[in-house]
């Protein structure tokens, strides 16, 4: 039974949700000189949380709604493989939002009504990314769930329950760690591009086609690396040499989206978009600690 739980949390993703409190937390401690780790380890298991609960409920809502199929290229899905039961794979979610619910609690304790503001949206989000009546990732708005929940809210949400304060710094961050981390839904998506038009899931990749897709991609990084820039002008020159990842792991990623095939081989491809965005953040605390 480990193993199925194990494979449905999808382990690979899950930096995704790391990356955000753990940059932000790291911003709080290079503009205050100090940081809360009761606060941050709440914010980090909040986040964990929401990230696996969805995963759970995307894995069984995809196999209701027929979209995981024999083609499938990506990685294996415990209820389309017969690993667990649906209801099994929705309860071990409800379990999870349940865990991210009690985290919430813990920071609303210490940070006030704005956590609520924040928590209750991604909460209901963990569900609704791919079910209920209006499922994002089915119309088309996947990477702009991503940018604004695991980018912005994640990076500003952070910062906020540690200091009180929304700060221009935590919007910069935010917008670098959500374009890097909607670099993977892009891939995903134009990975399973052709699977998705033929079961009705209407992604980004579906609807504008695949060499718009791939310009995306690009795009995501590029603007994420240009970003960089700014933290110049906020007097922290030394933040900028955080993005050297994405103008080198990034070329070769950017490459990859406009020249390979669709299919298995981009999985490959979704590896290099999940270090690139570790390697994001590892260099971006080591330059917060040096600069």
């Amino acid at each position: 039974m480990l193993r199925p739980i194990l494979l449905a949390t999808r382990p690979k993703t899950l930096p995704a949700a790391v990356v955000p409190v753990w940059a932000g937390t790291v911003l709080v401690w290079r503009m205050e000189g100090t940081w809360n780790a009761g606060l941050a380890f709440a914010t980090l298991g909040g986040a964990l949380a929401i990230q696996i609960a969805t995963n759970f409920f995307n894995d069984a809502i995809d196999h209701w709604k027929g979209a995981d199929t024999e083609h499938r290229t990506g990685p294996t899905r415990v209820t389309a493989s017969g690993l667990m039961s649906p209801g099994t794979v929705m309860a071990w979610g409800a379990v999870f939002l349940g865990l991210a619910t009690v985290c919430g609690v813990l920071l609303y304790l210490a940070a006030g009504w704005p956590v609520i503001a924040i928590g209750l949206p991604s909460l209901f989000l963990a569900y609704g990314y791919t079910g209920g009546p209006w499922p994002l990732a089915y119309r088309g708005l996947g990477e702009l769930f991503v940018l604004v929940f695991f980018g912005f809210v994640a990076v500003a949400g952070t910062v906020y329950v540690q200091t009180l304060e929304w700060r221009i710094e935590s919007l910069l961050l935010g917008a670098q760690v959500g374009l890097l981390s909607a670099v993977l839904i892009s891939i995903n998506n134009l990975r399973d591009r052709v699977e998705d038009a033929g079961t009705g899931k209407r992604t980004l990749a579906v609807r504008w086609g695949p060499k718009a897709a791939r310009l995306m991609i690009w795009g995501e990084v590029k603007l994420a690396a240009l970003l960089g820039i700014v933290w110049v002008f906020l007097g922290w020159p030394w933040l900028f040499l955080a993005t050297l990842p994405l103008w080198t792991l990034g070329l070769r990623i950017s490459w990859g989206a406009l020249s390979m095939d669709e299919g298995a081989a981009m999985n490959r491809l979704l590896a290099m978009a999940g270090l690139q965005l570790v390697a994001f953040a590892g260099l971006f605390h080591l330059m917060a600690t040096v600069g």
